[in-house]
């Protein structure tokens, strides 16, 4: 099993509990996570499938985000299809297995906490995800958190794996949970009322993510100086998660929305209006205080 090599280079900065920046008027910021090769990086694999032979391809969760789009269409994979069957197609291992009791017992784990288990075996550098920091502050700073990820486990397994955090003594305690949307779980799919097989991973991340700002206010009130954010590195992704933050800030026009895109060594964060998205801050790996900025501070 190969470990990716890049991760989030490690920031000179003091671990420091902080005031929520809009705590004297009532508001509350709320962090919105994308967790595969954005929290962390993991090697669970995905597999495509030739169209006539069958002959299945292996290709790392950070790989297919780029060309799943191009999948059976066009280019080297226009050969290939993803198989949508849950035990033995594409996102097999992005799904809970059926464990028995004795397996239970036995101390066996969901593929998703065995392979977070794993990466936790590897410098630090190997496993976190760019927007690593920006988790951290959040759950040390107890804001409020969710987790919107295309995986298909069971809510409660995405919270396993997190406890493996706390456990290794890499995160203090555990988040703050707003909510935990892993979108392709069946389960998650009825509560969004997403059924719908045709809905694509980025139209079922933009239900979590309206699901996730309902609950907000839901639990927190509608107070005008709440803000969202919320990092992934899927570009296409990206683009659905601008589309739904300007009907968001249509609808509540006072709270701020803001996405950071974390891809390729890049990040951008964006704050997003009705009509748009204005970068107002960009780094890449090289720049440490920009970075550090980018990923622990709102801005100025």
């Amino acid at each position: 099993m190969t470990q990716p090599q890049k991760g989030q280079l490690e920031l000179p900065i003091e671990r420091e509990l902080s005031a929520d920046r809009n705590a004297d008027k009532g508001g509350r910021s709320f962090y919105f996570f994308d967790f595969d090769d954005n929290v962390a990086f993991l090697t669970t694999p995905t597999f495509i499938f030739h169209k006539e032979t069958r002959h299945e391809l292996r290709l790392s969760s950070g790989d297919f985000a780029q060309v799943h789009r191009h999948v059976g269409k066009h280019g080297p994979y226009a050969d290939y299809l993803i198989d949508t069957c849950d035990r033995t197609g594409t996102f097999r291992h992005f799904r809970d297995q059926d464990l028995t009791e004795v397996e239970k017992q036995l101390g066996r784990k969901q593929m998703f906490v065995q392979d977070l288990a794993s990466a936790l075996g590897f410098p630090d550098v190997q496993w976190k995800g760019p927007s690593w920091s920006c988790f951290y502050h959040a759950t040390l700073n107890q804001r409020p958190v969710s987790v919107i990820t295309a995986r298909g486990h069971h809510p409660e397994t995405i919270r396993d794996g997190v406890k493996l955090f706390v456990e290794r003594g890499y995160l203090p305690h555990e988040p703050n949970y707003l909510s935990l949307y892993p979108v392709t779980n069946p389960l998650v799919r009825k509560e969004l009322a997403a059924e719908d097989p045709s809905l694509s991973v980025a139209a079922l991340k933009k239900l979590a993510i309206k699901a996730s700002v309902a609950k907000a206010i839901e639990q927190y009130g509608a107070n005008p100086f709440h803000r969202f954010g919320m990092s992934d590195d899927d570009p296409h992704n990206i683009e659905l998660i601008v589309e739904v933050m300007k009907e968001l800030k249509t609808e509540h026009p006072e709270m701020s929305f803001f996405v950071i895109e974390t891809q390729a060594g890049r990040f951008v964060k964006w704050e997003v209006y009705p009509q748009g998205a204005e970068a107002t801050l960009c780094a890449n790996e090289q720049d440490l205080r920009a970075f550090e900025q980018l990923t622990l501070l709102p801005p100025p």
